[in-house]
């Protein structure tokens, strides 16, 4: 285990969506702080199978909810039902799912955390982005709640919300070449650069540990420096 990192030993992690988004590094580095993670791909749109995901991983002792999908850039005048229906169908349906189905044990055993790993959109108002970030707004309104539903059973369920963090279904390398997007980043971000995926995974297996077991219902914002407002 790297220096300074914190333990996961004998924590089995379930990690949704394992190879888009956050899924790659995220399963990495929780595996190099000890955790038995179990990386997950399967599809989530069928209502069945986040239950079914839970089921097989046998003991969950953290849920990481990884779901992600390409936003959409519609105009708010021109978003159709079909377009709101998709989005919502991928990123918002398959969270409380997930979480009926890994809260009863971890009620039981009186431990248990669940991380969303969810987006800053929702904290900002974007142009062209009304479907995603609506989306994106109800899995941070939905981890909230059922995190101070759940505090007094010493489950943990909170979210990190971010945006401008290296990715590869966000920020690929043919988006990262852009001159515009450069000049987006030294315009729009105080850091200046895209936060390291492994700087986010690093935060993310901090909060899958005990260190964190004192928030509850919290969204935090990494986005390199990218004011909320």
């Amino acid at each position: 285990m790297a220096k300074g990192i914190v333990s996961l030993h004998g924590r089995r992690v379930l990690v949704t969506q394992a190879s888009e988004f956050m899924g790659p590094m995220l399963c990495s580095v929780l595996a190099e702080a000890g955790a038995d993670v179990v990386a997950d791909d399967s599809s989530l749109i069928d209502p069945g199978t986040p239950a079914a995901i839970v089921a097989r991983s046998g003991r969950v002792d953290v849920l990481v909810a990884n779901l992600a999908l390409a936003a959409p850039t519609t105009r708010a005048p021109d978003v159709a039902d079909d377009e709101w229906q998709a989005v919502f169908r991928h990123l918002v349906d398959p969270l409380p799912r997930l979480v009926r189905a890994v809260l009863p044990q971890m009620i039981e055993r009186r431990s248990g955390k669940i991380l969303l790993i969810g987006s800053a959109a929702a904290l900002r108002g974007m142009k062209r982005a009304s479907t995603y970030s609506a989306a994106r707004g109800a899995q941070l309104a939905y981890v909230q709640a059922v995190g101070v539903e759940v505090a007094p059973h010493n489950v943990q369920v909170n979210a990190i919300a971010q945006n401008f963090v290296e990715n590869p279904t966000y920020f690929p390398p043919e988006v990262l070449a852009l001159p515009a997007f450069q000049d987006r980043l030294e315009r729009e971000v105080p850091l200046g650069r895209l936060v390291g995926a492994r700087e986010d995974a690093l935060f993310a297996a901090y909060l899958c540990s005990s260190a964190a077991d004192c928030f509850v219902g919290q969204v935090f914002p990494v986005c390199g420096g990218w004011v909320t407002r």
